[in-house]
């Protein structure tokens, strides 16, 4: 499954881990991005939400 938002386009992103005694290492936040059934201009279909979208009121479960 994609882990990037068909709404609002968030997707994947990089960064750093960083220790107590400052050790690097390299991760990655990923959206909380959930496949569901949504209803989009009369259309039922399935889609990747993420929650923040869900939660904004910008789709319309089905």
């Amino acid at each position: 499954m994609s882990k990037v938002c068909e709404i609002c386009g968030k997707a994947p992103s990089a960064g750093r881990s960083i220790s107590h005694s400052h050790r690097v290492s390299n991760r990655t936040f990923r959206p909380n991005v959930q496949k569901m059934t949504i209803r989009q201009n009369g259309h039922v279909r399935q889609a990747n939400v993420c929650t923040k979208c869900l939660k904004a009121g910008k789709v319309e479960r089905a």
